[in-house]
C-alpha cells in the first residue's frame, strides 16, 4: 500500500529533530576569532574571517550537508588590529582608552604622539580658526540622524588632519556611555577614522578645555585593495532537478557579532542539521550560503557593504539566476524587535508569504500582535543583491525597534538580548517555510502586487504642473496588475494540484508534472529578473524606487521651495531644497567634499559600484545656488530682497528634472509593455495542455 505523505509528518519530524541550543552554542563559538584582541572584529579577507569559514565548511560537512564548497570572492580586505589612545591629565593621571576603528589605512608603527583638536560636528564651519594639520581631530557625529562619518573623515582630510576620531553623539550605540560604534566607511581609505566612547572623549574634552592636548596613539588599521574571501556553501540535494531554494546569512562582524549575524549564520545551519536528522529528501536542492564582506567589503564607495553577496550571484554564480526559486535571508534573529515580527520581501512574494503567515500564530509571549509581510525589499542586507542578481528574495525584518539605535554595531552586541522563545520560534518559523516551498511546483510569484504598487507611486496631482501625463503608464500598468494576478490564480492552482499528489502518494505524477512546470519556472523567473533590472532604483538615502518616484519626489519638493521662494520664505525654501538628492547635509560641509561624494556615486566605475551601478539617475547640483539662498536668508526680515536670479536659477531646475519625469514616465511605460509581454508568454505557458493535463 503507498505510504500518504503529509506535510504534518514532515513538519513533526522537523520540529522534533531541531536543537536550538545547538544553535546558539555554535553562535558562541563563532565569537572567539577576532583580528583585534580586545575588541574582535572579523572583517572582509581578514585571518579572523577567514578561519570562522573554516569553522563553518567543517560544520558543515558534520551535520551531513553535501558538495560543501569555499566560493572565493573578490574583496577589498580590511584587518582592525588595534587602536589605544593615552595620554596623562594635568593632575598627573594616567588615562588609556580602547578606540574602534573604521575601513581605512592608518598605522603608526607603535605609539606616536599627537596634538589633539576637538573640531565640534567636524563640519566646515567648525574649522574656521582651527590648525588641524597633522593632528588628531576628535568630533561628535550622529550617523543616524544627521550625517554619514565619510563626510566630515573627508573633511578633515582635506584639512590636513592626520586622523579623525568620531564621537557617536546619539543615534547608534545609545545602550551605554561606554560604547564604541562601527558602521561602513562609504569613502577613500586614505582619509583615515577612529571611533571613542562617549565616556572617554568626555574625559578629553574636559582636558581640552584650554586648547588642544599632546596624546600618545598606537593604531593599526590595514586595508588591501583586490584581495578575496570565502563564501562557504553546502546543500542537500533535491530530487532529479537544478532548481534550488538558497538560505542566506553573513559571517563577517564587527566586534563580536553575536546578534549580527552569529544567531543568524548558526540558525541557517540549525534548520539544515534538523532537515538532515529528520530524514527530510526534499525536491528542491535546498543550498545554505554563509556569506563574506556583508558589512564591508569595497573600498571608496558609496555601496560599501553586501559585497559578498554580490559577487557570488553576479560573478561566482550567475546560473543561480533562473535555478534559484527563493533567498531566505537572516538577519539578528534571536530576539523580538517589537511585538510584531516581520518578514520582508520583493513584491512578487507579497502574496503567497501572506498566505502563508496566515496559518501560523506565534505565542502571545513572543509576538503578542502576531505577524506581518512588507515589501518591497531594503537595501540594508544581502537579500537585496540576491534580488537585483535575479533571486526572489525575503529577510526577517530587523530594522525596528530600539536594538538598532542601542545595541548595533557596537560591543554590546552579545546575548544580553538572547531570547531562547523568539530564536525557535524563527527557526520553527522558517524551516516550515522551506518545506511549504519545497511543496511548490511553480515559483509563487505574484506580479500584479508589483504593478499595484507602481499605480500606487504616481502623484497625479503632479501632471499638470510638470506638464506630464502618466495615463499611459497607469493603463499598462493596469492591464500588468490583472495578467500578474490571473497567472498568480494559474499557478496556485498548479501548485494546489502537485502537493494534493503529493499528499496522496501519487510521486510519478507529481515528478512529471514538476517537469512540465519547469519552463514556466524559467520563464517566471527571467520576468522577475528583468523586472528587477527595468523597476529598481535608489535615492540618495538607498530607499528602493521606480525610476520616475526618486524624480518624483524632487519635483514635489522644488515646486514647494519656489512656492516658498515667491512668498519670500528663504528658510522654509531651503529645507525643501535640502531633500532633494544628495542635498541634505552636503552643505554643512565645503564644496570639495560634496564633489567629492557625488562624483563618486556619479562617475565610478561597476567595479567600485556594485549593486548601486546605474541606480540614481537625474542628479541635480544645487550647492551653489544653495549657498546663495544661505547668504539671503542670513538677511531674511531684515530688508525687502530681490529674490528674481535665485527663482530664475530654481525655476530651471524645476524645468530639467520635469524634463526627467516626463522621460521617465515614457520609461516606466514601456518597460511595463515589456514586462507585461513576458507575463503573457508565463499565461499562456501555464495554460498548456501538458501542464494541464496532470493532476485534473
Amino acid at each position: 500500500m503507498t505510504e500518504v505523505i503529509t506535510v504534518l509528518k514532515e513538519e513533526e519530524k522537523f520540529l522534533k529533530a531541531l536543537d536550538v541550543s545547538y544553535s546558539y552554542n555554535l553562535a558562541k563559538k563563532m565569537e572567539k576569532p577576532g583580528t583585534n584582541p580586545v575588541l574582535g572584529f572579523r572583517t572582509a579577507g581578514s585571518g579572523a574571517e577567514f578561519e570562522v569559514g573554516e569553522m563553518l565548511a567543517r560544520e558543515m560537512r558534520d551535520i551531513g550537508l553535501s558538495d560543501v564548497v569555499k566560493d572565493r570572492v573578490e574583496v577589498d580586505a580590511w584587518d582592525f588590529h588595534h587602536a589605544v589612545l593615552s595620554f596623562r591629565d594635568r593632575q598627573g593621571r594616567e588615562w588609556s582608552f580602547q578606540l574602534g576603528a573604521y575601513q581605512t589605512q592608518f598605522d603608526t608603527q607603535g605609539p606616536k604622539t599627537y596634538s589633539l583638536v576637538y573640531a565640534g560636528k567636524g563640519t566646515a564651519r567648525d574649522y574656521e580658526g582651527l590648525d588641524v594639520r597633522d593632528k588628531l581631530v576628535l568630533v561628535d557625529i550622529n550617523q543616524r540622524d544627521e550625517w554619514w562619518i565619510n563626510f566630515p573623515v573627508y573633511q578633515a582630510k582635506l584639512k590636513g588632519a592626520a586622523a579623525l576620531i568620531a564621537v557617536q553623539d546619539q543615534g547608534y550605540g545609545e545602550v551605554d556611555d561606554e560604547a564604541l560604534n562601527a558602521q561602513d566607511i562609504a569613502g577613500p581609505a586614505d582619509a583615515p577614522a577612529f571611533s571613542i566612547s562617549r565616556a572617554d572623549a568626555r574625559v578629553l574634552k574636559e582636558e581640552m578645555e584650554r586648547g588642544e592636548i599632546l596624546v600618545s596613539f598606537d593604531a593599526k588599521s590595514l586595508v588591501r585593495e583586490k584581495s578575496g574571501t570565502y563564501n562557504i556553501v553546502g546543500r542537500i540535494p533535491g530530487r532529479n532537478t537544478k532548481k534550488s531554494i538558497l538560505l542566506s546569512a553573513h559571517y563577517d562582524s564587527y566586534f563580536s557579532g553575536f546578534q549580527d549575524d552569529n544567531t543568524a549564520v548558526s540558525m541557517m545551519l540549525g534548520i539544515a542539521r534538523a532537515l538532515v536528522k529528520s530524514g527530510f529528501q526534499p525536491k528542491y536542492n535546498l543550498i545554505f550560503c554563509a556569506m563574506a564582506a556583508e558589512e564591508w567589503g569595497v573600498i571608496n564607495s558609496k555601496y560599501d557593504w553586501s559585497t559578498g553577496a554580490y559577487e557570488e550571484i553576479f560573478t561566482v554564480r550567475p546560473q543561480w539566476r533562473g535555478q534559484v526559486i527563493a533567498d531566505l535571508n537572516f538577519e539578528l534573529p534571536a530576539f523580538a524587535h517589537g511585538k510584531k515580527d516581520g518578514v520582508r520581501c520583493t513584491y512578487e512574494y507579497e502574496s503567497f508569504l501572506k498566505e502563508f503567515v496566515s496559518g501560523v500564530s506565534p505565542d502571545k509571549t513572543v509576538y503578542p500582535e502576531g505577524i506581518e509581510v512588507l515589501c518591497p525589499i531594503e537595501t540594508w542586507s544581502d537579500d537585496f543583491s540576491m534580488a537585483i542578481g535575479g533571486i526572489p528574495s525575503m529577510v526577517n525584518d530587523f530594522a525596528s525597534g530600539e536594538f538598532m539605535e542601542t545595541h548595533y554595531h557596537s560591543q554590546f552586541d552579545n546575548e544580553e538580548f538572547y531570547d531562547e522563545e523568539v530564536y525557535r520560534f524563527h527557526h520553527e518559523f522558517y524551516g516550515r517555510l522551506v518545506l511549504a516551498l519545497d511543496r511548490l511546483a511553480v515559483v509563487p510569484l505574484d506580479f500584479s502586487r508589483l504593478f499595484s504598487a507602481v499605480k500606487e507611486s504616481e502623484d497625479q496631482g503632479l501632471w499638470k504642473r510638470a506638464n506630464a501625463d502618466g495615463r499611459k503608464l497607469l493603463e499598462e500598468a493596469s492591464r500588468g496588475e490583472a495578467l500578474g494576478k490571473g497567472i498568480y490564480d494559474q499557478i496556485s492552482r498548479i501548485n494546489l494540484r502537485y502537493r494534493k499528489m503529493l499528499e496522496e502518494g501519487r510521486r510519478e505524477e507529481a515528478e512529471r508534472l514538476f517537469a512540465a512546470c519547469e519552463p514556466l519556472q524559467e520563464k517566471l523567473l527571467y520576468a522577475f529578473y528583468k523586472e528587477q533590472d527595468y523597476f529598481v532604483r535608489l535615492n540618495w538615502h538607498d530607499e528602493v524606487l521606480f525610476p520616475q518616484q526618486a524624480v518624483r519626489r524632487n519635483l514635489e519638493a522644488i515646486y514647494q521651495a519656489l512656492d516658498c521662494l515667491e512668498a519670500g520664505n528663504i528658510r522654509q525654501c531651503l529645507e525643501y531644497v535640502y531633500s532633494i538628492d544628495n542635498n541634505r547635509y552636503a552643505f554643512e560641509f565645503d564644496r570639495e567634499v560634496f564633489d567629492y561624494f557625488t562624483g563618486y556615486v556619479l562617475d565610478q566605475p561597476a567595479d567600485r559600484l556594485k549593486w548601486g551601478t546605474g541606480r540614481i539617475i537625474h542628479h541635480e547640483n544645487l550647492f551653489r545656488l544653495v549657498e546663495k539662498l544661505k547668504k539671503r536668508a542670513e538677511n531674511e526680515g531684515q530688508e525687502v530682497q530681490n529674490l528674481e536670479e535665485q527663482l530664475k536659477e530654481l525655476t530651471a531646475v524645476a524645468e530639467s528634472q520635469a524634463a526627467c519625469y516626463r522621460d521617465d514616465l515614457r520609461y516606466m511605460t514601456e518597460a511595463s509593455k515589456k514586462i507585461g509581454l513576458l507575463l503573457e508568454e508565463c499565461r499562456e505557458m501555464a495554460r498548456s495542455e501538458e501542464i494541464q493535463t496532470y493532476g485534473e
